[in-house]
């Protein structure tokens, strides 16, 4: 736990825009323990964070680049869910809106994978989500 929160020390202080993209590796070399080791020990484990509770699993993401580095799926993810629940309900975001939205912001995302990500959070498509007043 000590060596992951190492690694995710922004998410700490800043919420889930700043979670690193963190693999089992990192955190094996780290520690000195084999992957499968540290997969095994996080499984099921749960951390009290000032953000929240989270299974340690959680801070395990692959990445995204960005024009500075790279950026965690997860917090891409937090970023859709935000985008979808600020937009105007009588004209949703598009998938590829959404696309040009981070890709302004600086992150290099495919509109089949903001498609994905959308998916994975249980949000409907653009043309399900229209709202008719």
């Amino acid at each position: 736990t000590e060596s992951i929160m190492r690694f995710q020390r922004d998410f700490l202080e800043q919420g889930v825009s700043a979670l690193k993209p963190l693999v089992l590796r990192d955190v094996a070399t780290d520690v000195s323990m084999h992957e499968s080791t540290v997969s095994r020990v996080t499984t099921n484990k749960y951390v009290h964070t000032a953000q929240g509770v989270f299974e340690l699993k959680y801070f395990f993401s692959s990445g995204l680049r960005t024009d500075g580095g790279e950026v965690s799926s997860e917090s891409v993810k937090d970023r859709i869910r935000d985008l979808v629940a600020k937009e105007n309900q009588k004209k949703p975001l598009s998938d590829q809106a959404i696309v040009a939205i981070l890709k302004s912001e600086g992150v290099d995302i495919a509109r089949r994978t903001v498609a994905k990500y959308r998916e994975m959070l249980n949000i409907l498509s653009s043309s399900r989500r229209k709202k008719v007043f």
